[in-house]
């Protein structure tokens, strides 16, 4: 009797274990219609962070832009009163630093929105170009420096 009685609890368990484990069609609709809707809220969400990073750049970049600008104006304002060749060979390099930042302004203002990869390939690419040309005026001061002492 024991035994039956073991065996029929046994069972009943086991009965009741896979009932309440199965879902109805419409339980796993409504799961999937969740996890569909959770998934659309972190695609926008990372899509506005994407968007927001590219116009946050831009106006970083902007900022750098012009200080260069700003830079290279003082620069060309130090060495007016250069001899005539030392003079033409500072313009020489300072207009090609500024086709380089007007380059990088005209790259800046021509991406588009391509991708977050591609998105993070022109940032590092940028920014390496925008630290060339920052380093390239330091030297250019340093040297002009250098030459006037």
């Amino acid at each position: 009797m024991n035994k039956k009685i073991l065996k029929t609890a046994g069972l009943a368990f086991i009965v009741g274990a896979i009932l309440t484990g199965c879902e109805t069609s419409a339980e796993k609709v409504a799961k999937a219609e969740i996890n569909l809707n959770q998934a659309n809220k972190d695609l926008n969400e990372a899509q506005e962070e994407y968007v927001a990073d590219i116009e946050n750049y831009r106006k970083e970049t902007d900022e750098k832009i012009a200080k260069n600008e700003k830079s290279m104006a003082e620069f060309e304002a130090r060495i007016a009163n250069e001899k005539k060749e030392a003079k033409d060979d500072y313009n020489k390099k300072i207009i090609a630093l500024q086709q380089k930042n007007t380059d990088l302004k005209k790259r800046m203002d021509d991406y588009k929105a391509d991708g977050k990869d591609k998105w993070e390939l022109f940032k590092t690419g940028f920014t390496r170009d925008m630290n060339e040309i920052k380093e390239s005026l330091r030297d250019l001061t340093a040297q002009q420096d250098k030459n006037t002492k």
